[in-house]
């Protein structure tokens, strides 16, 4: 695993907030980046601090990827609406985390190319993606007992709404982190194992089971849109997490609206990828439950139209979780992927 890094090396970046002030604080953390129109500039990345005395410190994020949309409105909603009066403890928000991304609507940095969700645990000195993860691994994330890092399919894929944590090595720490999903309270969940970026070192969640910091993500929608059902659920699973935590009171928890549906995500064969470019045509749909050797998809060339299409096949039973939105499509490109129920 690797090591978090040192403090020895301080962020360069500056947050206006004092974490330890009760209130409501808003502001910016500020990303010193000379460029040819700015000079002496800053980045300003918006963080909400809402505080109440001693208690428990929850890290709420959107935005690490910014295409990703659902998970930035609904923490603008509760940064608006949350009364430092009624919670016992820290809520410390950010909406928008890999800032340039978020701007540009684009799932990378716009200014370096950057991933911050493959940048952990990030440089002091690094750029501009790596200085923010560097700043949430050394600064944000030793303050908090629970991370709430929420995602959706971006761009490229649309999932039906539902969360997720990563596996642990060690199984003893599962069960805490199966009762964070059970408080968010999604009708879906899944685990992970790692291998498609989620559980590895140099994501959020990975830098969080650095600091043995219970963990969760979600999967709210995607499409380069905001959906109200993965909105819906992740502001109230938001307030639920915050009950959980012991920072909102118990009866602020809201009800959901039945019991979680808790799959998990395996090896190759939960995937299916394009053999080929083309124009996909999908042949499931999110939430369908498929059999192996089913038709999954057809990859048309409409340059050669008198070509067959390629025909693609599940290679397993399962839910499907997701599926590809664009409908060109490059050879290695994940057109779906599926859960299978523990």
């Amino acid at each position: 695993m690797q090591p978090a890094p040192s403090r020895l090396v301080p962020s360069r970046l500056v947050p206006e907030v004092d974490f330890d002030r009760d209130g409501r604080q808003t502001g910016f953390i500020r990303l010193f980046h000379s460029v040819d129109s700015s000079a002496f500039g800053f980045i300003p990345i918006p963080i909400v601090v809402i505080r109440n005395g001693a208690g428990p410190t929850a890290l709420f994020v959107a935005g690490n990827h910014g295409d990703e949309f659902e998970g930035q409105v609904a923490l603008c909603n509760l940064a608006r609406t949350l009364d430092p009066a009624s919670i016992q403890g820290r809520v410390i928000i950010l909406p928008a985390a890999n800032f340039p991304a978020a701007m540009a609507g684009r799932r990378t940095s716009p200014i370096d190319g950057g991933n911050l969700n493959r940048a952990f645990p990030g440089a002091a000195d690094g750029g501009v993606t790596a200085q923010i993860a560097y700043f949430m691994e050394t600064v944000l994330l030793p303050l908090a007992d629970v991370v709430c890092d929420l995602h959706s399919g971006g761009a490229s894929l649309l999932y039906t709404p539902c969360a997720l944590v990563i596996r642990p090595p060690d199984p003893a720490r599962l069960l805490p982190l199966i009762d964070l999903l059970t408080a968010f309270g999604a009708p879906l969940a899944f685990l992970a194992g790692g291998g498609n970026g989620t559980g590895d070192t140099q994501a959020l969640a990975g830098a969080a089971a650095r600091r043995g910091v219970p963990s969760m993500n979600t999967e709210l929608g995607g499409a380069g849109m905001v959906g109200g059902k993965g909105l819906r659920l992740a502001e109230r699973g938001l307030i639920n997490v915050l009950v959980h935590a012991g920072i909102l009171p118990p009866d602020r928890r809201i009800p959901v609206p039945g019991p979680m549906r808790l799959v998990e995500l395996g090896g190759p064969d939960y995937y299916v990828h394009a053999t080929d470019k083309g124009v996909f045509e999908p042949l499931a749909e999110p939430g369908e439950t498929v059999r192996a050797g089913q038709p999954a998809a057809r990859l048309h060339r409409p340059e050669t139209p008198w070509d067959p299409p390629t025909l693609l096949h599940f290679q397993r039973d399962g839910l499907v979780m997701c599926k590809r939105v664009p409908g060109r499509t490059e050879r290695g490109d994940c057109l779906f992927h599926l859960g299978t129920d523990i």
